[in-house]
């Protein structure tokens, strides 16, 4: 009987191992539509959440984010990054709000299906690569942000996460493209400690106080230093997350970071192109 237990455990350790180096199977063109990431906070699956908090509730018909994710996204320094857009000084509310919207877009469309990519990261599985944001949209990112200050063009990466006693327990999202610095410092897995099993024993209960501060030596100047073109601002700072399009607003070509959804959602048309069409010159081709 021993023997026997010792083999069933055996074969089922096999299979595990199988099972984790096994290459996930790459999502089918009918998948691109109406899916969330595989990421830190999104849902499994969309679905309605009727009470999205302000910027994020004209995806309440159907969302990859919770509830609790979008208020967290309008928050400073919130769980789900521990961001602080106030790196350089107080950022202008104008500016603010688009960060909030891309917040949301990436937290909640299920419209992104086309541009999502494999990647081998401990914190999440899939990111956004070259999305076609609207020329507007982009423009209007630009001109209410260029008298912000900043010191990075890559936002994706490079900060100085030191800060606080306890920065190496939750994990951040971080716009479109995630930020990846936090999670790499902290060797944080994917989950980070808000089920109460997080590393070294840290419990859910223990908040943490760090968040990113600027490289040493990297000087704060106005957004328009770092970007001098609304192209330069949505290409570069989440890492090419977005690739600012030639295509207006309503064309059906461009995803809107901001739509009324009484006039319903206009990215479901352009995702549902971009599959249909994936070598139309929108849809990245690897990373």
């Amino acid at each position: 009987m021993a023997w026997q237990m010792t083999q069933l455990l055996l074969l089922a350790l096999v299979a595990a191992a199988w099972g984790a180096q096994a290459p996930r199977t790459p999502r089918a063109r009918t998948d691109l539509l109406n899916v969330c990431m595989d990421a830190k906070h999104h849902k499994a699956e969309p679905g309605p959440e009727d009470s999205l908090h302000e910027q994020c509730s004209p995806w309440r018909k159907n969302a990859c984010c919770s509830v609790n994710t979008s208020i967290e996204a309008h928050k400073d320094i919130s769980y789900l990054y521990r961001f602080n857009w106030d790196h350089c000084g107080k950022m202008e509310p104008a500016c603010k709000r688009h960060f909030i919207q891309d917040t949301c877009l990436y937290e909640c469309s299920p419209n992104l299906g086309p541009w999502i990519r494999e990647v081998n990261q401990r914190w999440r599985k899939e990111r956004v690569l070259g999305v076609p944001l609207c020329k507007e949209d982009c423009q209007s990112w630009w001109e209410d942000c260029r008298t912000s200050y900043t010191c990075k063009s890559n936002w994706h990466k490079g900060w100085n996460w030191t800060s606080g006693e306890d920065w190496g327990v939750w994990g951040v999202g971080g716009g479109a493209g995630g930020v990846e610095g936090f999670m790499e410092i902290c060797g944080c897995g994917v989950g980070g400690a808000r089920d109460g099993s997080g590393p070294s024993g840290y419990r859910s209960s223990i908040l943490p106080t760090g968040y990113n501060q600027c490289p040493v030596k990297a000087a704060c100047h106005r957004f328009d230093f770092y970007f001098p073109t609304p192209a330069a601002l949505c290409n570069e700072i989440w890492s090419h997350s977005y690739k600012v399009s030639n295509y207006s607003r309503g064309s059906g070509r461009c995803i809107q970071m901001w739509f009324d959804p009484f006039q319903g959602n206009p990215n479901e048309e352009v995702a549902r192109f971009y599959a249909e069409n994936p070598t139309s010159g929108s849809t990245p081709q690897g990373i």
